[in-house]
């Protein structure tokens, strides 16, 4: 399939684009939540620490909202890279491979601008002030002890996780793209 051929499909394109997302942040929150286990934190912590910089305190609630939001997002990243490979060829997953080297570049886009400001600016001065004994609860508390003295670990730890986000963001697009997926056979 040619990089042109998404023209034909710019609805189909933005909706591979919106699919993998969604895929590729569930694949990832499986991943954190094995962090989890490997460093034997709770599972779940990472969302936790999502709901926790939101207000809300309650293990289970903190972590529900961290888990959707963290999906909602990488829907949401999914999305907006299907509409600007409508309008830049040269970031277009028209088959796996490129999406592969493109996705990685948005992977790395969104770590820089969203992941590391965000963990930067807001999450790591509320998990500090949660140290220091300003803490709503006891949950805060251990989220806070458990992440405590760890941000340049998490930083560079999240490099990697977005890159795997945006090789199967890429990689699951374009080969959308490539067999057409959700296409009948006389509209190919």
């Amino acid at each position: 399939m040619s990089s042109d051929n998404y023209q034909q499909s710019p609805k189909l394109l933005i909706i591979y684009c919106t699919l993998a997302g969604f895929i590729a942040s569930w694949g990832i929150s499986g991943l954190l939540v094995s962090i989890d286990l490997i460093s034997q934190t709770p599972p779940g912590s990472f969302f936790g620490v999502i709901g926790i910089s939101l207000g809300h305190y309650d293990p289970l609630t903190a972590q529900l909202i961290g888990f959707g939001l963290h999906v909602l997002t990488g829907t949401i990243a999914g999305n907006i890279f299907g509409q600007v490979s409508l309008f830049w060829k040269r970031i277009s997953p028209y088959n796996s491979k490129h999406g592969l080297k493109t996705g990685m570049i948005v992977g790395v886009i969104l770590w820089a601008v969203l992941f590391v400001p965000v963990a930067s600016l807001v999450i790591q001065p509320m998990l500090d002030s949660f140290n220091r004994g300003i803490t709503p609860n006891q949950y805060a508390y251990s989220i806070a002890s458990n992440f405590g003295g760890l941000f340049s670990i998490i930083i560079v730890g999240s490099l990697i996780f977005h890159l795997i986000y945006g090789a199967l963001l890429g990689y699951m697009s374009g080969r959308m793209m490539e067999i057409r997926a959700f296409t009948s056979p006389q509209n190919v």
